[in-house]
């Protein structure tokens, strides 16, 4: 699951954590394509309309595959505004 996250985290993919109605999915999709949240929400549900069924599926599957933004590619959690410490020296 680390895998998934980490990919999604390099393309951008990310549920921030301003501007989260539900879980961020739809507010990280609009960050990620360069739209506000509203409009992406509303985008969103249209696409769901037109594929029945979907609105219970696609939306959990990314809440769960998509990181939150304060976690870090580690998977270890960051404070906003601090760095993140460096890792032991290998």
């Amino acid at each position: 699951m680390n895998t998934v996250h980490d990919s999604l985290h390099r393309q951008g993919l990310t549920r921030p954590r301003a501007d989260r109605v539900l879980g961020g999915v739809c507010a990280g999709l609009g960050r990620r394509f360069g739209i506000d949240p509203w409009p992406a929400r509303l985008l969103f549900v249209l696409v769901l309309l037109v594929i029945p069924g979907s609105q219970i599926l696609i939306y959990p599957i990314l809440w769960l595959l998509m990181p939150s933004e304060d976690v870090a590619v580690t998977g270890s959690y960051t404070t906003p505004g601090r760095p993140t410490p460096p890792g032991p020296a290998v």
